[in-house]
């Protein structure tokens, strides 16, 4: 008994510091090194400062930025600690009146624009936490944003462009644009 004992404390403290001790430290080690950006919550940095994470959406309510994608987080918007839809179905009437509401706000906000609104400006993303727009969404603002800012709808558009990703490898995921990016580089032109 006294055996099986002192086998077993040993291995709870040689596992204790190998999965405790050394591999926590390689990880960390190994991140810092070769994805130290990634590893560092992949910050956004304006005048030395961080202003935010590629990962993470931001609201924009200014006529004169880009707006992001909605987020369903509670009990505020963009809350990195409570990532979730909102979990409402299509035929949930919070969720048309949610819908019907931005809508409104987008036609509000530029009267003479009558295309269709794209759908990422009106639905939040599953997480809640979406930093990326369509490209559609965000031609779908330019000439907002250039009347407010007056500046060419052109120079509006070759930023977009500009800040267009495609998608992953060539085949993953669908053509995106970083809001928090964008309006930093509109926030640069003169």
């Amino acid at each position: 008994m006294l055996n099986h004992l002192k086998s077993g404390l040993t291995m709870l403290v040689y596992l204790t510091v190998i999965t405790g001790v050394v591999y926590p430290l390689v990880v960390t080690v190994a991140s810092q090194t070769l994805f130290s950006h990634q590893a560092n919550g992949s910050l956004v940095m304006r005048d030395s400062k961080p202003v935010g994470s590629e990962l993470i959406g931001q609201s924009f309510s200014s006529p004169k930025y880009f707006w992001s994608r909605p987020s369903a987080t509670g009990p505020y918007p963009y809350n990195a600690g409570s990532s979730s839809g909102s979990n409402q179905g299509p035929t949930n009437p919070a969720l048309t009146d949610a819908v019907t509401a931005r809508i409104k706000a987008l036609r509000d906000a530029d009267p003479d624009n009558t295309a269709p609104v794209p759908a990422d400006l009106v639905t939040a993303s599953a997480s809640g936490l979406d930093p990326d727009i369509s490209p559609a969404a965000a031609y779908y603002q330019a000439n907002r944003i250039a009347r407010t800012r007056r500046l060419d709808a052109d120079r509006v558009h070759v930023l977009i462009a500009e800040h267009t990703r495609d998608r992953q490898f060539g085949i993953l995921g669908e053509p995106r644009v970083n809001v928090l990016k964008l309006n930093l580089a509109l926030d640069q032109l003169r």
